[in-house]
């Protein structure tokens, strides 16, 4: 038995919890991926799988070994790759997690790019708002934004974000556009309710802060909500650049307040802790880190 593409037969079978999805991906027939398993249980003496009709899912020996023999297969291609020289492609499977919005706006659309240059890699993208466990959910880089509240993760920041007050020409026809902070408190306010949401918003300009709280009768907890509310010119938002980015470049939503400053937002790559980052992991992170550095963000004239 190859113990290397047993290894591997057994972690994609964990990871797609099917036999025939396994299969699929790995280009073989069903019969073979069973066989594989008998024979990698056969060999170590241990029950890897439990079968039931919800599926397949691995036992606390099977858990183990499935941590260990990820590891050794992401290590065994990390050689490959040092190998092959910062030229080569890469291979196997990458399963990155991050929020919808900022992955619809500014990850997605770039993805042709990245697999045209590593046409033997396997994408799985997972869009979750939340900040979800790495390791339990088998992500091998999730992009967050904001504070980090664990000091534990292994982290690298690969962007930042300037944080705009926005809304849409509607709104500011019908209620009038803010001058100062200080005038906020007498529109209409959108809140982000979720993550880095918060009502308290400290100005900044020249030597001069004001702190300002932000009302409104609208608060949403998911960055798509904020961008529909806005979009339907509801009121004001605090919200990153990023967000609205394709609103502002063409116009349909303006920031005001522009010759004040807020607090940024920061972008960061973070990866399962206690684990050797991998290649293809690195690679992501540098290429989001690209994308966002050449980033059109010009205002129309």
């Amino acid at each position: 038995m190859d113990r290397m593409a047993a290894m591997e037969t057994f972690v994609r079978v964990v990871e797609t919890g099917s036999f025939s999805e396994a299969a699929r991906q790995l280009r073989v027939g069903q019969p073979a991926i069973s066989k594989t398993i008998a024979q990698l249980e056969e060999r170590l003496g241990i029950k890897l799988l439990l079968r039931s009709t919800r599926g397949l899912t691995p036992t606390e020996a099977g858990e183990s070994f499935y941590e260990r023999a990820k590891r050794s297969i992401e290590e065994a291609d990390e050689a490959d790759y040092a190998a092959r020289g910062a030229g080569a492609s890469l291979s196997g499977r990458l399963r990155v997690s991050a929020a919808p919005t900022f992955a619809s706006l500014h990850v997605i659309p770039h993805l042709p790019k990245f697999q045209a240059q590593h046409p033997n890699l396997d994408m799985e993208i997972v869009l979750d708002d939340g900040h979800i466990d790495l390791i339990e959910e088998g992500i091998d880089i999730s992009l967050r934004m904001g504070a980090l509240s664990d000091s534990n993760l292994t982290a690298r920041k690969i962007g930042e974000s300037p944080r705009l007050v926005v809304t849409a020409p509607s709104y500011l026809e019908r209620a009038g556009e803010p001058r100062i902070p200080g005038e906020l408190i007498s529109h209409e306010s959108i809140i982000y309710a979720k993550g880095s949401g918060r009502d308290v918003w400290m100005f900044r300009k020249d030597s001069s802060e004001v702190s300002v709280t932000l009302r409104g009768r609208v608060r949403i907890s998911a960055a798509e909500g904020v961008r529909a509310a806005v979009l339907a010119g509801m009121g004001l938002a605090v919200a990153s650049e990023w967000m609205f980015a394709p609103e502002l470049a063409s116009g349909h939503v303006k920031a005001v307040l522009d010759d004040w400053a807020l607090a940024p937002i920061d972008l960061w790559a973070v990866f399962p802790a206690g684990r050797s980052v991998s290649a293809k992991a690195r690679a992501f992170a540098a290429f989001v880190e690209e994308q966002l550095a050449n980033l059109d963000l010009s205002k129309p004239s």
